[in-house]
């Protein structure tokens, strides 16, 4: 039991602000929001790592969800894959609860350069190769090769291009 409680009692520090308030708040999905709106029209290039310092000059659609989170505290894995297998707590969902999804949400899609590791999803084989961010009325934001930038998509014209969601994860 003390073990569980001293894991339990780090998970919740990696979940705090600087104030050393808890995550999650809808103050923080309104700031997420915010600043990931400001990125909309970035040009999108896939494998751009955002420089720490200023606004990113190119984006591919990890490297997005990656920045955003990063200007509100919260550091998630750089890749796709990684964000997908490490990143928050997964969301259970069907094609039909899709209302369960709340700001800030990453939503997981196969894509055209999708990946797989045995080791991250031993369970089966994920095949994950695109990530949005779940912005609210049904919308994402994401960074988009055919569109060539950051741009906002209605997520039902998303899943009729990409297939369902193949996995859903909630990180505040």
């Amino acid at each position: 039991m003390d073990k569980f409680l001293r894991q339990t009692s780090a998970h919740a520090k990696t979940l705090t602000d600087k104030q050393n308030k808890p995550f999650g708040s809808a103050q923080d999905k309104q700031k997420l929001l915010k600043i990931a709106r400001a990125l909309i029209g970035t040009p999108y290039k896939y494998g751009a790592t955002p420089e720490s310092d200023g606004i990113p000059k190119y984006l591919d659609c990890s490297s997005f969800t990656q920045y955003v989170y990063k200007q509100i505290g919260i550091d998630i894995p750089r890749s796709t894959i990684l964000q997908a297998a490490k990143a928050g707590t997964k969301i259970q969902l069907s094609i039909t609860n899709y209302q369960l999804l709340n700001i800030g949400d990453l939503l997981f899609f196969r894509g055209s350069k999708g990946h797989y590791n045995d080791e991250l999803f031993p369970e089966k084989k994920v095949y994950i190769g695109h990530v949005t961010l779940y912005i609210g009325s049904n919308k994402v934001l994401h960074g988009s090769s055919k569109k060539g930038k950051i741009s906002e998509e209605k997520l039902k014209n998303l899943i009729n291009k990409m297939g369902n969601v193949t996995i859903a994860k909630r990180i505040i």
